[in-house]
């Protein structure tokens, strides 16, 4: 994590080290859930191994995977951190996983007295923001099979760790359809 932030630019070595000072350690098996629905969230998790899936459920009791994030980023159920209300979706240890855990209210104190850390906090609020539009845009300009390309280019030491019915809901597609992609392209 250390090195994460010291890759932005916006933190001194001192600020870093007292982000640093008030993480705690969350280790979760393989299916056990980070956040789940109706809770609210007043962390960010910072993942420092594994692989992490967030979903909600339909009506019919569907499970929708909209987001996997993996090791070396950050994650939390953005909507309730920002508003404090209870989430909507659940987040699940697809492998086991190593986090680092941030508190709200330790992350406010620091930022009082750090306009760095407010900046970066700004920062962190507009990456969200940008995957979020690139994640739409992929779905609205790209074929399943350019979408299963990119993870592939962009994570592929992970795909084998993803079971097939989360990553098929991922890209919006069957399982089915996602062993037919996978056929092809062998």
């Amino acid at each position: 994590m250390k090195e994460l932030l010291k890759s932005f630019n916006l933190l001194s070595e001192e600020e870093i080290a007292e982000i640093y000072s008030v993480t705690e350690v969350c280790n979760l098996e393989r299916g056990e859930f980070f956040i789940r629905e109706g809770s609210i969230c007043n962390v960010v998790a910072y993942i420092e191994s594994g692989i992490i899936r967030s979903f909600y459920t339909t009506e019919d009791g569907e499970e929708m995977t909209y987001c996997i994030s993996f090791q070396n980023s950050f994650m939390t159920a953005y909507s309730s951190f920002i508003t404090g209300q209870p989430t909507l979706e659940n987040v699940q240890a697809i492998t086991p996983v190593k986090l680092l855990i941030l508190k709200k209210k330790d992350l406010e104190q620091i930022s009082e007295k750090s306009i760095n850390c407010l900046k970066f906090g700004k920062f962190m609020a507009e990456k969200e923001y940008l995957e979020l539009e690139r994640r739409v845009f992929s779905y609205q300009r790209e074929s399943a099979k350019e979408r299963y390309n990119s993870l592939l280019l962009n994570h592929p030491k992970y795909i084998e760790q993803i079971p097939l019915k989360y990553l098929a809901s991922y890209l919006g597609i069957t399982p089915r359809h996602l062993s037919r992609l996978r056929t092809e392209m062998i």
